[in-house]
């Protein structure tokens, strides 16, 4: 079930208690989520977990049917619709519009007077090097480039907050680069980002914070590095020459491999309540210990084993 948390004026979005069901699904089951400012925030879960009908409920296309929406601790409106700015999965563009005529649209729904729309676009054509684009319909841009011109719209009008969901797909590994420092310069320069992806890879190197939703309820959240911590197996990599052996009072032995040169390596696993320091005395009375280094669990480990013990239960 998920856990209820307070209210705090630092957070610039905060999510509680959301219930959505549609017909006979349950798609949201009194999730509550955090989001503080100024931050990357990963909203990770498996296909069908609710991420998709969260997004939609932030961005006002759906209603909850019970719980509360707060931006800056304000109740969600539709004033806050220019605070947000959405990058969706299933992108959509008008493809016979010319790519600078549909920026100037998406730009002026938004908020912005044409003046102001067309400095800010300027910037981003020179920054992306897309100048030549302005007059091309958008049915002659290849997908990546697509993306680019939606990411663009997306940015225009600097909103508070950004939900980008899969901000990568279609993107070959030089843009998806470029776009990986546009998000990293937009958290820098004071927007938060929610991110929703399943590439724990991206996770692993962008989001500060992240939450897991899976069946309709929020399973975990938290910091990487306190997720991490959370998850850990006091497992340990050894180096070593030598005899190693089990010791039942302070490891067992997962595994353990020869090498050419005359050294070992082996994966042990700590008992409950054992210290490394413990460990260390113990293994080296034992062999000629060379190096050791705890196996911290990344994003991915944790999504699995996260939902495979809820699927379990």
């Amino acid at each position: 079930m998920s856990r209820k948390i307070p209210f705090n004026l630092s957070n610039i979005l905060e999510i509680k208690n959301i219930v959505k069901n549609y017909a006979n699904h349950l798609a949201l089951d009194d999730v509550s989520i955090s989001v503080p400012q100024g931050i990357i925030f990963g909203l990770l879960g498996p296909n069908g977990a609710g991420k998709t009908s969260l997004i939609r409920i932030i961005n006002q296309i759906t209603a909850p049917d019970s719980g509360t929406i707060l931006i800056d601790g304000e109740p969600l409106s539709q004033k806050h619709i220019y605070d947000i700015g959405y990058l969706p999965e299933e992108r959509g563009l008008y493809k016979k519009m010319k790519v600078g005529e549909h920026l100037l649209y998406l730009a002026r729904l938004k908020g912005l007077s044409k003046a102001d729309a067309m400095d800010k676009l300027k910037e981003w054509f020179i920054k992306f090097d897309i100048k030549t684009w302005w007059d091309r319909p958008v049915e002659e841009l290849s997908k990546g480039m697509q993306q680019k011109i939606q990411f663009v719209a997306t940015v225009l009008h600097k909103p508070k907050i950004l939900i980008l969901d899969e901000p990568f797909s279609g993107f070959d590994p030089i843009n998806a680069n470029i776009i990986k420092d546009e998000i990293l310069e937009l958290k820098k320069n004071g927007s938060t980002i929610i991110f929703s992806t399943h590439r724990m890879e991206s996770v692993e190197e962008l989001c500060d914070q992240v939450a897991l939703i899976n069946k309709s309820q929020k399973i975990l959240d938290g910091s990487k590095e306190a997720l991490k911590e959370q998850f850990k197996t006091n497992t340990f990599q050894l180096s070593f020459k030598g005899n190693l052996k089990e010791d039942k009072e302070v490891y067992s032995i997962l595994e353990t491999s020869e090498h050419e040169n005359g050294t070992s390596s082996g994966l042990i696993k700590l008992k409950d309540g054992v210290s490394s320091n413990a460990m260390i005395n113990r293994l080296m009375d034992q062999v000629e210990l060379m190096g050791f280094n705890e196996r911290i669990p990344n994003m991915n480990d944790i999504f699995i084993a996260a939902v495979n013990a809820e699927n379990a239960n």
